[in-house]
């Protein structure tokens, strides 16, 4: 029996159904737990200030119909679009919907439990992501084979193509903000590039990297 080298275990612990309802589990307690954070001391929320507004019309009036609404609906749409294309939007089913939707429609039927500490927006975080990780899993292996990742390689495909052309945009931007962050990008896109990567996302960590660092 051939023995697997550590990057084959790894491979193989990250393609299993369990691993990935964890890590959505991960996720979602750290975005709730975000939205806490606004909610508390008015930062930390992971989505657009648009649809953060939203959730602060609904804390500051009452009325959280159009952050309810519009959040969870975007919740639901990514969650059932997500087994048959293969791609898991984080931004529309996670950001939004665990991050805006939920808390929006929690605090609309006066449930203020999961927002009176840190603690217990974590677990009720991670319990979302749970429910939807399960759902997610239990949909894609109901779908008869050969119907679930139909659109995958047209999304993957655009939005590389798409992206790729980013990265000099973002050095621009960097360098124009600070001198330290404008150096990271250019050793993290650089990095990239030489590794074969898209250097979009090397100039973006780069940039974060120097930027925590010297700002």
């Amino acid at each position: 029996m051939e023995k697997k080298t550590f990057a084959q275990k790894v491979d193989a612990f990250l393609m299993k159904d369990e691993t990935f309802i964890l890590l959505i589990m991960g996720a979602a307690a750290a975005i709730f737990a975000g939205t806490f954070m606004y909610i508390k001391f008015g930062t930390g929320a992971f989505n657009d200030i648009a649809i953060v507004q939203m959730l602060r019309d609904g804390l500051d009036g009452g009325d959280f119909a159009a952050a309810a609404g519009f959040a969870a609906g975007f919740l639901i749409a990514r969650v059932l679009e997500g087994p048959l294309v293969g791609i898991l939007d984080i931004g529309g089913s996670l950001m939004t919907g665990v991050g805006i939707g939920i808390p929006a429609l929690l605090l609309s039927m006066g449930v203020t439990m999961p927002f009176d500490n840190i603690l217990f927006a974590l677990v009720t975080g991670a319990v979302i992501g749970l429910v939807l990780g399960a759902v997610i899993i239990g949909i894609r292996k109901l779908v008869p084979d050969g119907v679930a990742v139909g659109g995958t390689s047209i999304m993957m495909g655009a939005g590389n193509a798409t992206g790729r052309y980013l990265g000099p945009m973002i050095i621009v931007a960097a360098c124009q903000y600070n001198v330290w962050a404008g150096i990271g990008s250019i050793i993290g896109g650089a990095i990239f590039y030489k590794l074969g990567k898209e250097m979009t996302g090397g100039a973006i960590l780069g940039a974060m990297i120097l930027g925590a660092f010297f700002l």
